[in-house]
């Protein structure tokens, strides 16, 4: 998660994409903890790797994400962006034994029948899409075994895309692999990746298998996260979620929705599918399909389909507001 996230600006320019809140909860601890739930044994170490830009504040929420999971979280940096495997291997000291890794923005819903079989020498959660082009692939065997990993194919190979989540047996000898291909200086389209690694480790006789998720999930542009935040309103919070907001009796709360603490909601309509941080104050005002940061003020104002960060004033009408931190919209 070393990117800098720079579709997702202007959010992106004061907090680090993986902690920006989707339903609620830092981006990261939604994918952990969706994770925990296809993972049938305890996750002992959650490891990010991160850019130096995050920021001292962002590391020590990260650490406090794994601890309120039950895990020790370690931090490690990647330092120029030279592909997935150097990611990787840039937190080497935590690749041993049994590993599951996942990239940043790989939201998703767990299939409920999809447990993570950790006697598989390694597991490769994919999707079916229409246009793989911009994606790394996988093609099978009649048995079910990966015969091919594919980078970003430009001629139709398969249209199983590799969605960013995979489960080594190994962790050790995956990062073997990896420390290979920066040896050796073997790159692909410009950078050391993962699908190299898997492809020698399948060449030496590891078996990789695929498995599924129930709906996988965008976070790459504002009204991608957007829709994203509605699906997991409607997957985990189906009866509404509330820490009980001052209301009055002319404002109302629709289901599903997640409001933080200390809000308050004056004659105004909040929901469906709206995430309002803590201490923010809605007034004379409808919010729905949003995500709206902390101790942000919004009055005399129409919004749907926008995304707005923390300590904003907005007033006025929009289906696809996107504003950063600490700024004023009157319209």
């Amino acid at each position: 998660m070393a990117g800098m996230g720079k579709r997702m600006r202007p959010h992106t320019l004061t907090i680090p994409k993986p902690l920006i809140p989707i339903a609620g909860k830092p981006m990261v601890q939604q994918i952990v903890e969706d994770l925990l739930k296809i993972c049938p044994e305890k996750i002992t170490e959650i490891a990010y790797v991160i850019s130096r830009a995050f920021g001292k504040e962002a590391e020590k929420n990260l650490v406090a994400v794994a601890e309120k999971l039950g895990a020790k979280g370690k931090i490690y940096y990647q330092d120029e962006p030279l592909g997935t495997a150097h990611a990787i291997l840039c937190a080497k000291d935590s690749l041993d034994e049994k590993t599951l890794i996942a990239f940043a923005d790989t939201l998703f819903i767990p299939d409920k029948n999809a447990k993570v079989d950790t006697n598989k020498d390694g597991i490769i959660w994919v999707q079916k899409i229409a246009d793989p082009r911009q994606f790394g692939v996988v093609k099978l065997d009649k048995e079910g075994f990966i015969t091919d990993f594919v980078e970003k194919p430009q001629t139709f190979i398969s249209d199983l895309a590799i969605i960013g989540i995979y489960y080594f047996k190994d962790g050790t000898y995956l990062k073997k692999e990896m420390q290979f291909l920066i040896d050796n200086n073997i790159k692909e389209k410009g950078e050391y990746q993962l699908t190299n690694a898997m492809e020698n480790m399948k060449k030496k006789g590891t078996k990789f298998v695929t498995s599924q998720v129930a709906e996988w999930l965008d976070c790459g542009n504002k009204d991608a996260t957007v829709y994203t935040n509605k699906r997991i309103l409607e997957t985990y919070f189906s009866n509404g979620k509330s820490s009980n907001p001052k209301t009055d009796s002319t404002s109302k709360i629709i289901a599903p929705c997640v409001i933080g603490e200390n809000v308050q909601i004056i004659n105004s309509t909040v929901g469906p599918f709206a995430s309002i941080g803590d201490n923010t104050v809605i007034e004379n005002s409808t919010v729905e399909n949003c995500i709206v940061q902390t101790n942000s003020k919004i009055k005399n104002a129409n919004l749907s389909n926008s995304m707005l960060g923390n300590f904003v004033e907005f007033s006025g009408n929009s289906n696809d507001a996107s504003v950063g931190d600490y700024s004023i919209i009157k319209n």
